[in-house]
């Protein structure tokens, strides 16, 4: 399934990512998804969040730069070779994937990944 992925850089300083968190709430947005990667200066986070048009909205109007990207939201069995099984259908399909973030809950594996293709790769898995 394709989802909506919002990115918005951050400088890393204390309390950045707080206010970002407080501006979607203020929108009424929440976040279901959520990965926070950091360099020494700044920090991409990236979310799945419940509305992506208001939270980009919301979040340009509080002066964050903010991109929406399609990535694909794939669930899968929590077990071993789960993910190798699915990598494998991409890479045969041609789909490089750029980066993965999830959880495992109750023997389901919940990943949000940034591919090439998310419609062809969609279609593969």
């Amino acid at each position: 399934m394709i989802a909506r992925q919002l990115s918005v850089f951050l400088e890393n300083e204390a309390g950045h990512f707080l206010e970002l968190s407080r501006c979607l709430g203020r929108a009424g947005v929440n976040i279901s998804a959520l990965s926070l990667a950091e360099t020494a200066e700044y920090g991409i986070a990236r979310m799945i969040v419940s509305d992506a048009a208001e939270g980009e909205a919301a979040l340009r109007e509080a002066g964050y730069p903010v991109k929406i990207t399609d990535v694909l939201r794939v669930e899968m069995p929590d077990e071993p070779g789960a993910l190798s099984s699915a990598l494998a259908k991409l890479a045969a399909g041609g789909i490089n994937v750029s980066y993965i973030y999830g959880y495992s809950s109750g023997g389901t594996a919940y990943l949000i990944m940034r591919v090439g293709d998310p419609r062809k790769a969609a279609s593969l898995l």
